[in-house]
């Protein structure tokens, strides 16, 4: 059976009590970047309305988001850490994780840019100015797919980042309370573009590194093995995995944007890829 059959089959059982639809819900477990964005408060309603079925987001670090569905405390993950989702379902925890949307990584700081590295498109470049210059970086330090982006962009620049001293802030929170310390301290950071589009406090940060493509940003569903925890709602949850990569999924992310641009792009959609 089609991808598209299988969804209308689906979607189908969904109406069938209209007072038990209203009742019915997941957990997904989420980035901060999917729900400070702004993106679920677009996309859920749609789906619900669709469905019957609301979605209750937990918006942590990807690692915490995989790490809730492993214990089975939630239905279905969206994630961006495509190694971390591999493993999770290599280890038994997942099924079928898809690929979903895309968006991009840039590098914020102050406009005075102290470490030169306006107009740069080599993050790891950047990254290594930013470290000989001895200017302050606000590093989100939650274990999220943004946090170990920046990780991993550190060491391909020959670069311990924890070595780097004072100026190296390890924060334990989520984008946009990491970018309104940020912009306290006049401090780079590593955003995801769609978090940046929604922030307002953005006092003296602006874009300064934009376009390569190890900034590129994709996003994952998963489903959490049933295995974990007779109370997940697998059916539901499918419902939800399926109709976020159907033509109507795709629809929905497509049109979401922020001051007429769009922030998250289907997969194989984004100008980019």
């Amino acid at each position: 059976m089609s991808r598209r059959l299988a969804l209308a089959a689906l979607l189908a059982l969904a109406p069938v009590l209209p007072a038990a639809a209203q009742e019915r819900a997941i957990t997904l477990a989420s980035t901060t970047s999917t729900e400070q964005s702004g993106l679920f408060g677009h996309l859920l309603p749609i789906f619900q309305r669709e469905t019957g079925i609301a979605v209750r987001v937990v918006a942590v670090g990807t690692g915490q988001a995989l790490a809730i569905g492993a214990k089975g405390d939630a239905d279905a993950l969206l994630v961006h850490d495509r190694a971390g989702e591999d493993k999770f379902v290599a280890d038994g925890h997942g099924l079928d994780r898809r690929d979903v949307m895309a968006n991009d990584f840039v590098i914020v700081g102050p406009a005075a840019d102290p470490a030169g590295i306006k107009g740069g498109r080599d993050a790891t470049d950047a990254l290594a100015r930013i470290a000989k210059a001895k200017a302050p970086f606000a590093s989100r330090g939650d274990d999220s797919g943004t946090n170990r982006t920046e990780l991993r962009l550190w060491k391909k620049a020959g670069i311990e980042a924890r070595g780097l001293g004072s100026g190296y802030r390890e924060l334990g929170q989520g984008m946009g309370p990491t970018l309104n310390a940020a912009a306290a301290m006049d401090a780079y950071t590593l955003t995801d573009r769609a978090t940046w589009a929604n922030f307002k406090n953005r006092q003296n940060l602006v874009i300064l590194v934009q376009g390569d493509p190890a900034l590129f940003n994709p996003y994952g569903s998963t489903l959490v093995n049933p295995s974990k925890n007779p109370q997940i709602h697998a059916a539901d949850a499918r419902i939800w995995h399926e109709w976020l990569t159907s033509e109507r999924g795709r629809a929905a992310i497509a049109s979401f944007t922020i001051n007429g641009e769009q922030l998250f792009f289907p997969t194989g959609t984004m100008p980019t890829q």
